[in-house]
């Protein structure tokens, strides 16, 4: 993936440690000391405090809320424009084929992350086995999507064919008056048994929950998996930026996957940066700690648990186009 470093210049500004993370929290522990064992009471509350309200894209109020178990309480609503404050959104489709990868975004196939560069665009035949694939003119030039209209129906699921080897790219100003409403419990509540995402699909498919997996703290949603076999299926792409979003006219700018653009918190002792928090109000953070490694206790969920963070989450590798696989706290209905 092309070097992320000057979009990450203003989350750089941001990185606060984890103390601040964790003054806000409840250790409901029954007093005992047992150094060889965590203590899994520890709940930390959500910091309202760490989402970008400053330039207006973010306002987070407080209101009453009934969660998945019936558990009557607070929650943080949270209303966010499509326009992070910590990094610019895109690109997303080279012009041409000889364009590098500063003028594409990504694309995320079997776990890896690749530059949509023009070389990756010229190379669509052979990476997918498929002749039909060829997304140019005879000067190199790459069809894109050029307005709204198109935008809506090139991500419609019945693509007509005349949007067949297109790159999509929906544009920020096609969604500058849209606004999403998440409610994220203040209290965290942890569960006996984890909860499936819901989603779309036959009947039978997915969970009862929440489809979206979490937010940022720039107020941009952490969404479900993108449906990448159905674009490409198509014959379209629809790239990703560095950022691992893109924008859909009634979501909004989202992420499909975490790359380490937006705004991430470090922690003092070394564990994975903190990155938003789950739908469950349970804290999200990166996949690889300050070493590049990862958990080896993660739960099915992507969760464990420590005495500064209480259970909380890590996200999966930005290539899996996935962030964790279920929620092991009560959501709000």
């Amino acid at each position: 993936m092309k070097n992320l470093i000057p979009l990450l210049f203003v989350s750089s500004m941001l990185f606060i440690s984890c103390n601040s993370c964790s003054n806000d929290s409840t250790d409901v522990s029954d007093g005992t000391n047992d150094n060889d064992t965590v203590d899994e009471t520890t709940v930390v509350n959500v910091d309202a405090s760490l989402f970008l309200t400053s330039n207006g894209s973010v306002t987070v109020t407080t209101v009453p809320c009934t969660l998945s178990d019936g558990t009557s309480t607070d929650c943080y609503q949270i209303v966010a424009t499509s326009t992070p404050a910590d990094h610019e959104m895109g690109p997303w489709c080279p012009d041409n084929i000889s364009d590098d990868a500063s003028a594409g975004g990504i694309w995320l196939e079997n776990g890896e992350v690749y530059d949509v560069d023009g070389a990756f665009i010229e190379n669509m035949a052979n990476f997918y086995n498929d002749s039909t694939w060829k997304m140019y003119d005879a000067n190199g030039d790459i069809y894109t999507t050029e307005t709204e209209d198109d935008c809506a129906n090139a991500a419609n699921p019945n693509v007509g064919e005349e949007y067949e080897n297109f790159c999509v790219e929906c544009l920020p100003s096609y969604v500058t008056d849209l606004t999403q409403t998440y409610l994220i419990p203040i209290t965290p509540v942890k569960q006996s048994a984890s909860t499936d995402f819901g989603g779309f699909g036959p009947p039978g498919m997915g969970g009862n929950g929440p489809s979206q997996r979490g937010v940022a703290f720039n107020g941009v949603v952490f969404d479900a998996p993108a449906p990448t076999d159905a674009i490409l299926g198509a014959y379209t792409l629809a790239p990703f930026d560095d950022a691992g979003g893109h924008i859909n006219l009634n979501a909004g700018y989202h992420y499909h996957a975490a790359t380490g653009v937006s705004t991430q918190l470090t922690q003092d002792d070394g564990h994975s940066a903190m990155i938003g928090y789950a739908m469950d109000g349970f804290g999200l953070y990166a996949q690889l700690d300050a070493n590049g490694e990862e958990p080896t206790d993660l739960d099915d969920c992507r969760g464990h648990t420590d005495e500064t963070r209480g259970y909380h989450y890590h996200v999966a590798a930005p290539g899996t186009n996935s962030f964790i696989n279920c929620l092991n706290g009560a959501y709000a209905n």
